[in-house]
């Protein structure tokens, strides 16, 4: 065993990365040291723990018993000297060089991230916001991982450890191309049903916030296409006889700069809002803690719901 008092805590480092990341070249580059030095760092633990830790296997390497039920206890232990180093450290925004990892939905990404990095670039000129992609099916695992410092996007109600604050209240729209049938007259539940709609999902689920409640009316959609990026949408609907139902703020800004009709939706979304969530133990970090406001802040500022009559 160990001797603890003797144990280089750079060493626990390298074992956190490699453990996450299951690849040695991977845990070099976050760690910003050379492949060798992770070699040789773990060799080191290996001696010293009696453990083989990680053996090798096709497209990385594969942890050890010993090296898993380690996994936790030295991530949770890194992590609270972090937390702890942090609370210490002042942050000024102006001299930062920060990287701030967070992971966004496509949607919060189009409203929030440009005047986001409008106040960023002003406040914090040298600091960088490297956002990813986040939905209700990857967000906790990005936060748990520490690839993202915090994430934004509709989603469920987080585990005790992390925080969640609501942000956007949303309405939602119906986009369609110009001369569409639906693009005039009374938009019963019947007419809205009786074309094929238009889905964006990133991870390609089916289920849409909208299939919920028109299950409960008795007037089931039928879905013509799912798309993984808002970017597709504008052509899409231009060319087709699809209908999509999206946040008010993306239908009204894809109208006024494609050109497509938009209407209400005819039935009620309820319970459908941003919320940023992110670990507790970045409560007490100065610079998240600016990030977070700053977010916040910009939320508030953004353009309300439009009514379209």
């Amino acid at each position: 065993m160990a001797d603890l008092q003797h144990l280089d805590l750079n060493l626990l480092r390298v074992f956190d990365a490699v453990a996450r990341e299951r690849h040695v070249t991977r845990a070099a580059e976050k760690l910003n040291l050379s492949q060798p030095a992770v070699s040789n760092a773990l060799s080191r633990l290996r001696q010293a723990l009696n453990d083989e830790l990680f053996l090798r296997r096709p497209g990385g390497v594969e942890p050890t018993a010993l090296a898993l039920s380690l996994a936790g206890p030295v991530a949770e232990v890194l992590d609270r000297l972090r937390q702890t180093l942090a609370v210490h450290q002042p942050f000024d925004p102006a001299t930062t060089d920060r990287v701030f990892s967070v992971a966004f939905s496509e949607y919060a990404e189009v409203v929030l991230a440009p005047p986001l990095l409008g106040v960023v670039g002003k406040e914090a000129p040298n600091a960088l916001l490297a956002i990813s992609h986040a939905d209700r099916t990857n967000a906790l695992e990005l936060l748990e991982a520490g690839e993202a410092e915090l994430a934004v996007a509709v989603l469920p109600e987080p585990p005790a450890l992390y925080t969640r604050v609501r942000l956007l209240p949303e309405v939602f729209m119906t986009l369609m191309r110009p001369g569409h049938p639906l693009a005039e007259g009374e938009l019963t539940l019947e007419r809205f049903t009786a074309f094929p709609h238009l889905l964006h999902s990133a991870n390609g689920s089916r289920d849409g916030a909208l299939d919920g409640p028109l299950q409960e009316a008795g007037f089931p959609r039928r879905l013509g296409a799912v798309v993984a990026h808002l970017g597709a949408v504008p052509e899409i609907l231009a060319r087709t006889d699809m209908i999509m139902t999206i946040s008010s703020r993306l239908a009204m800004r894809a109208a006024e700069t494609y050109g497509l009709v938009v209407r209400p939706c005819p039935v009620e979304i309820k319970h459908t809002r941003l919320s940023l969530v992110f670990h507790r133990r970045f409560e007490a970090d100065a610079g998240h803690a600016w990030l977070r406001r700053t977010l916040l802040a910009v939320a508030r500022e953004v353009a309300p719901v439009p009514a379209v009559a």
